[in-house]
């Protein structure tokens, strides 16, 4: 279902890392059968500000109808 370089979503908040819920990120590498993903969140300017190993249950892919968004990171 996912692979590398696929843009998805976060399904929930991670406040440790500034993210939240339905904020994109790029998978770099999947592991564990398409279990485990590598994903990094970047901003605008292409500065990472998390790169992390998560889980199916983290993300989500993007949905057709759905509009991207901007907002700010104090951590960025």
């Amino acid at each position: 279902m996912f692979a590398e370089l696929d843009t998805i979503v976060l399904a929930h908040d991670i406040k440790e890392y500034g993210l939240r819920e339905g904020d994109m990120g790029a998978i770099v590498n999947v592991y564990n059968e398409d279990e485990t993903f590598e994903v990094e969140f970047v901003t605008g300017e292409g500065k990472t500000v998390a790169l992390l190993t998560l889980t199916r249950s983290d993300i989500r892919p993007m949905k057709k109808n759905e509009i991207l968004h901007v907002r700010g990171i104090a951590s960025a």
